[in-house]
């Protein structure tokens, strides 16, 4: 009854499909698991049932599951990747010298037999009946008895057992700070049929894209053991380890040896669970009384910075709650595991030692990640820079806030910017419409998911205004939640808001290679009044603003519309007066307007004062008297 409560209070509460685009629709998956976990050889074994509801207009003759920890094992794609791409991941590679020469040995390469990753299918039936099934390596391609028809539900059950790896990305066991389990995408997971059609991608490295559903599951494991992640403990008063509720004493009998977890998760996209024997487990409310648990090895150096970290979480869920809008779960976990930071429903895996200021930073991020990547779910394989780049945004906003420097950064996204401008100067750039596994060097990756990602939303500010940016984020939040947003929708919210014409930026930005550069090429005295030339350079045309100091300590602005927006921004300095120039059509490349002042009372002329216009080469953007 409890579990039939919660499930409908979600559903009553914020969890209905409200994407505004039409005839939008997603599937739905609900699954029940029942988990059996070995502690001492770290194979589990475990059964699955899926109900799967097609609500798409489309009739389905097969389905497609992932089996991620087959990327685990020697000749994978996983292990290829590493050996031929240029720069791999660090944790994932030994590095060492062989006659002066530098090898990069893949860590996957060398895995025993015991060692490996592996998920194993039996039994796999569809209502009741058995249905074709081949493993594709990290791939499960299912050939269905009967077709699924538009707005259908069927069954599917299936028997799994699994290895879980030694720790090299993400999932795995025995980390290097010591954590026993990281079950993150541990189990047979349906892959996402959208309006573009399946998304089976194998497991080289990057993100994932899942499908919406319910989440029921039971894991049994040793007494001992803590566990933390996705979903509501169901039987909390039962299990203890800092789970029950105020009062209530567990006491488990010497004769005890395992005991059944039974969570469950509403209206997620994945179930991510750690489980360690020295785990710490804390909790505090947070804002609207959201619960946030903290579990992590019980080491003295490390032990001051997790406490203090805590608090600040709850601080980073207010921030993002008034800027995006309301975390809808009611707990979120921050856990000691995995091999960096990485994002989960309801949940975070990270790595423990650490500074106070890097475990607040990381946390910030991956927090932020529960709404720029799980509530709002755009497709992280295909856009990257959507949840990397939007969480950097918002976190690095955050971050000021929680926990800001000795000075104020004047502009919190610069790192962002100069990553971008590294990344440009490099040659090694990409758009940001590559797919996240098929760029050519982790670095332009990164940089490109991250940094050019983040500069994307830093510099919609800078085209529509600081105030309507924020306004664009609260809106495609309300718009969009729980469903799967794509590129437009974040254009489109940003049209709604802002009333501007924004298709040209979202083009140029993310599907080509296009650069700003633009120069003052020439100040001319032009009898009492002053001529000034500008140049667009790069081919991605910009609105511009334009600052003129003058010997006398004043100011005064220029606004030049990009006429592809067919909209103005509004004065961003109010304090300072701003003349509305007439627009700057792409095709040309100058563009000259005059000063009704002479030149010799001009001190300084420059593009984009706010530092928010990416720029490639800003030692152009500056007109100084000498």
């Amino acid at each position: 009854m409890k579990k039939l409560l919660i499930l409908s209070f979600f559903s009553l509460f914020g969890f209905a499909q409200n994407n505004p685009n039409p005839g939008y629709w997603q599937q739905n998956a609900n699954y029940k698991m029942d988990v059996n976990m070995n502690v001492k050889d770290y194979k589990y074994s475990g059964s699955q049932e899926l109900v799967y509801t097609n609500n798409s207009s489309d009739t389905l003759r097969k389905v497609f599951y992932h089996l991620y920890n087959n990327a685990f094992q020697p000749g994978s794609e996983m292990d290829i990747r590493l050996q031929t791409i240029a720069d791999p991941d660090k944790r994932m590679v030994r590095t060492f010298k062989v006659a002066e020469k530098e090898i990069k040995e893949s860590r996957i390469s060398t895995l025993k037999p015991n060692e490996i990753g592996y998920l194993n299918i039996q039994n796999f039936k569809q209502n009741g009946l058995d249905a074709k099934t081949k493993v594709v390596g990290t791939v499960l391609e299912v050939t269905l008895n009967k077709p699924i028809l538009p707005k259908q539900s069927v069954t599917f059950t299936l028997d799994f057992e699994g290895q879980v790896p030694l720790q090299v990305r993400r999932s795995g066991r025995n980390s290097e700070e010591g954590v026993a389990l990281s079950m993150t995408q541990w189990y047979p997971k349906m892959a996402e049929y959208d309006f573009e059609g399946w998304h089976a991608d194998p497991y080289i490295g990057r993100e994932f894209h899942g499908v919406w559903g319910n989440f029921d599951i039971k894991i049994t494991i040793d007494k001992n053991y803590t566990i933390g992640g996705s979903g509501y403990l169901q039987n909390k008063n039962e299990i203890g380890h800092g789970y029950e509720d105020k009062g209530i004493e567990v006491k488990h009998s010497k004769k005890t040896k395992n005991l059944t977890w039974h969570f469950v998760a509403p209206n997620v996209h994945d179930f991510t669970w750690a489980a360690d024997n020295e785990y710490i487990h804390d909790m505090i409310l947070g804002p609207n009384n959201v619960e946030l648990h903290f579990l992590y090895k019980n080491k003295k150096e490390n032990l001051e910075n997790w406490k203090k970290m805590q608090p600040k979480t709850a601080e980073l869920l207010d921030f993002y709650n008034k800027n995006v809008g309301e975390y809808p779960y009611k707990q979120y976990s921050v856990i000691q595991g995995g091999d960096g930071g990485m994002e989960y429903a309801m949940c975070t895996l990270i790595t423990g030692n650490r500074s106070f200021g890097s475990l607040v930073g990381v946390t910030a991020h991956e927090f932020a990640h529960s709404w720029f990547q799980f509530v709002l779910a755009s497709n992280e394989s295909k856009h990257e820079w959507m949840d990397e780049g939007f969480t950097s945004f918002i976190s690095d906003l955050a971050m000021e806030e929680v926990l800001p420097g000795k000075e104020k950064d004047a502009n919190p996204f610069s790192g962002a910017y100069q990553g971008y401008y590294y990344l440009v100067k490099s040659g090694k750039e990409q758009p940001l419409s590559t797919h996240a596994d098929r760029y050519d060097y982790n670095m332009a990756y990164g940089i490109s998911a991250y940094s050019k990602g983040e500069v994307f939303l830093a510099q919609l500010g800078y085209l529509i205004g600081t105030e309507n940016l924020m306004k664009t984020l609260k809106r495609y939040y309300f718009d969009y939640k729980l469903t799967h947003p794509t590129p437009n929708d974040i254009k489109r919210s940003a049209e709604k808001v802002s009333g501007a014409n924004l298709d040209w930026y979202l083009t140029d930005w993310t599907q080509t290679l296009n650069t700003i550069d633009y120069r003052i090429a020439e100040v001319a005295e032009n009898g009492t009044n002053t001529t000034v030339s500008l140049e667009r350079i790069g081919r991605m045309p910009m609105p511009l603003d334009i600052l003129v100091e003058y010997e006398d300590g004043s100011k005064e602005a220029y606004y030049i519309p990009n006429t592809l927006m067919r909209w103005e921004k509004e004065n961003q300095s109010p304090e300072i007066n701003r003349t509305v120039l007439n627009g700057w059509d792409w095709s040309n490349p100058i563009f000259k307007f005059t000063i009704a002042k002479q030149k010799n009372t001009i001190k300084k002329i420059s593009i984009d004062p706010s530092g928010l216009m990416a720029d490639i080469d800003q030692k152009n953007n500056v007109f100084e008297k000498k």
